[in-house]
């Protein structure tokens, strides 16, 4: 486009907020860098408390002094653990996940909501863990020299399992998933779903904003659950039908390039990498929290040891899963812009996020602590698209489109 200038049109869609809210957007951002450590940091003491007790070791001698089948002292002494440090956790979730949101305007949710719907995810919670650690100290048992080995594909295949279950099971615990109203809307969302191959049975716009009033919207599920829920959230926040298209646009990419299996790959070789370094690190650290009567890495009642060394090592990788998960959010962004062809709709959908994700960080915050890239940059890669490729029309009119209740 002859006289277009993508710096300064990404400069004008910056500046449709005040510096005061990008200034608050800022000081969000940040804190919520500071929010890892200090999250990992009440891990450890919630841990370390744990082990200081006794209690887990008390549980495993029970049910081992009953019935002597490892799996039962497994499953005892998770279910008990788990239970516990989500229990002492609680202040802290509430802090970080309740109280800073409301404070900062970004959830509308009363404390008794939060709270009915924390104890419904601690014991969900609970459950997968029952499963997951379960299997894996039988690989512990069963292949002590090489068991973080196999841990890979164990991790990596119950990603795919929760994904395939949690748009069926999960979601519609917290949620009220409704179809998409007959409209402008879902009639684009379906001609979208058409021309790239993702399932258009399943059009759902859900109460995210009893939660979070963050603009999002996402594509779930994998083979047949797979489906396009948009948060009302969107329109409350008066989403257009261009916005729709280049975010719902961005979230049909992640489904059709695969993301989700390569997140699989990679969140298996990572659990590889880090069960390696427990297996390694598990004795010593074992000392140093005190944990007297827990037997080896093999014992269940040192899982609190293992989780300390797993969070501690996680929060070191986080600008590695950072930098993945980057590069695969900006081939979504990619694939919408290839596709649908909507760089104002996109910019104007991005800046409606900066009040959770501050604008423009530095490279080296970038970096280690965005799990997205800076809106800045996706605004100015948006506008690039835009020089260089003319407007299409859009495959249904854009008529005025209501807020579906």
């Amino acid at each position: 486009m002859q006289g277009f200038d993508p710096a300064a049109a990404t400069q004008a869609y910056l500046a449709t907020l005040t510096p005061a809210q990008h200034a608050l957007a800022k000081a969000y951002t940040q804190g919520g860098h500071w929010l890892l450590l200090w999250g990992t940091l009440a891990g450890i003491l919630v841990s370390w408390i744990v082990i200081q007790s006794g209690v887990l070791v008390r549980v495993r001698h029970g049910v081992e002094a009953k019935r002597p089948h490892p799996w039962l002292a497994v499953l005892a002494v998770v279910a008990v653990d788990s239970l516990l440090e989500g229990l002492l956790t609680t202040p802290w979730d509430a802090y970080a996940h309740w109280w800073r949101e409301k404070s900062y305007g970004l959830t509308s949710q009363a404390f008794a909501g939060w709270l009915s719907q924390h104890g419904l995810s601690l014991v969900l919670g609970t459950v997968e863990f029952l499963i997951l650690l379960s299997l894996l100290y039988a690989l512990i048992r069963r292949a002590p020299r090489t068991w973080w080995l196999w841990s890979g594909l164990l991790v990596g295949g119950g990603f795919i399992l929760a994904l395939l279950q949690q748009p069926v099971l999960i979601e519609p615990l917290f949620n009220s998933y409704k179809p998409a109203p007959p409209g402008p809307m879902r009639d684009e969302v379906v001609a979208m779903g058409h021309q790239v191959g993702v399932p258009t049975d399943k059009i759902l716009i859900y109460d995210g904003s009893q939660q979070s009033n963050r603009y999002t919207a996402n594509v779930a599920g994998v083979f047949g659950t797979a489906r396009v829920a948009m948060s009302d959230a969107m329109f409350k926040k008066g989403a257009d039908l261009a916005e729709v298209r280049g975010v719902v646009g961005h979230e049909m990419g992640h489904y059709v390039r695969g993301h989700i299996y390569i997140m699989a790959a990679e969140t298996g070789l990572l659990a590889m990498i880090i069960f390696f370094l427990v297996d390694r690190l598990f004795p010593w650290t074992a000392r140093l929290m005190g944990a007297s009567g827990v037997a080896g890495i093999a014992d269940p009642a040192g899982y609190p040891v293992a989780s300390v060394l797993f969070s501690v090592i996680a929060l070191i990788a986080t600008p590695l899963t950072n930098t993945a998960s980057r590069w695969g959010e900006a081939d979504a962004d990619r694939f919408s812009l290839e596709h649908f062809n909507e760089p104002d709709g996109m910019a104007r959908a991005l800046v409606k996020t900066v009040e959770y994700r501050a604008a423009t960080p530095s490279k080296l915050e970038e970096f280690i602590f965005y799990n997205h890239p800076a809106v800045g940059t996706r605004i100015r890669r948006a506008m690039d698209w835009k020089a260089t490729h003319p407007p299409t029309p859009p495959s249904a009119p854009p008529a005025a489109e209501e807020a579906p209740h």
